[in-house]
């Protein structure tokens, strides 16, 4: 071996860096992520974070507006049998 490395780190460290602002007040020196200007921790500059759009909810469609819809139209049903049956 020459030296070197096996694994070839040059790109990372090469990057270019954050720079968003830490908690005591220096800047991030963490990469910024492929194509933006800030890590993947920080986020907050134009360009940069998650992408639009919160496709983590959609997995089980509990929260949708429908689903709600639909429990509360089942309550309501349930609550107008109970006064039926408790008339009888």
């Amino acid at each position: 071996m020459s030296g070197t490395h096996p694994r070839n780190t040059r790109g990372m460290h090469e990057a270019p860096r954050c720079g968003a602002q830490t908690r005591t007040g220096k800047p991030c020196q963490a990469p910024a992520t492929k194509g933006h200007r800030r890590c993947r921790m920080h986020g907050g500059a134009k360009g940069s974070g998650a992408p639009r759009g919160n496709q983590n909810a959609l997995k089980s469609g509990l929260y949708t507006a429908d689903s709600l819809a639909m429990r509360r139209r089942v309550t309501q049903l349930i609550r107008t049998s109970r006064d039926i049956i408790e008339k009888i």
